[in-house]
């Protein structure tokens, strides 16, 4: 009685006995494969070579990504310093908000930029950046953990950029004291471009922004 072998279980036995080929050399010569490049049959040493160069050329293109990806990190961390820079250089408290968003701006070539803070001293109580913000407003802040990125859909802070109408994405960071619940204001930015920013992007780098801007604006506070 022959025994009838499906490929399952060649597959498996070949893959349990690594070394068969080399014990039976002269059948290596005797396989042939059809070859993904126009159909012809080669064999199987040609169809090896031929995985491997598919192989090396996913990783070339995985190497190359990976090289895009760190260039454009080392860009953005040089904007982040240079931007970080110019708000230490500032010469005065009153200058820091005009400077930030100006580097926004300038910088990180972002379209559109401002910011609202509340519970300024007194001194600051009649500048641009502490103009009237609503109740509403201020409480979407205290609710955002995250900067928020998406389309415009008639936010109020998106009121607050130059030619608003033309604003199609925003991000909205919030401005906090260390870990506090309530927000002390708003960094807002905004393109007219509807990919600029969107609900899928990371954020991490906007959480940084919001941190750092943070940091140098609590000087105006009460």
């Amino acid at each position: 009685m022959t025994l009838q072998l499906d490929s399952a279980s060649v597959a498996r036995y070949l893959a349990d006995n690594p070394h068969f080929f080399e014990q039976h050399a002269e059948l290596i010569s005797q396989i042939k494969l059809s070859s993904t490049l126009g159909g012809r049959t080669v064999s199987l040493q040609e169809r090896q070579m031929e995985v491997l160069r598919e192989k090396i050329k996913a990783l070339e293109l995985r190497m190359a990504a990976l090289m895009r990806i760190g260039q454009e990190n080392d860009e953005i961390t040089e904007k982040f310093q240079s931007w970080t820079r110019s708000l230490l250089l500032a010469r005065n408290d009153v200058d820091l908000p005009h400077v930030l968003i100006n580097g926004l701006q300038t910088i990180f070539s972002v379209p559109h930029a401002t910011l609202r803070i509340w519970g300024v001293a007194e001194e600051f109580s009649h500048t641009w950046f502490a103009a009237e913000v609503s109740t509403d407003a201020r409480i979407f802040s205290n609710g955002l953990n995250t900067p928020f990125c998406g389309s415009n859909n008639d936010f109020e802070a998106a009121s607050w950029l130059d030619d608003a109408p033309s604003i199609k994405s925003i991000a909205i960071l919030p401005l906090r004291v260390d870990a506090s619940p309530e927000a002390f204001g708003l960094l807002v930015l905004g393109s007219p471009d509807p990919e600029r920013f969107t609900s899928d992007m990371a954020t991490d780098f906007l959480a940084k922004m919001g941190e750092t801007t943070s940091a140098a604006l609590t000087c105006l506070l009460d």
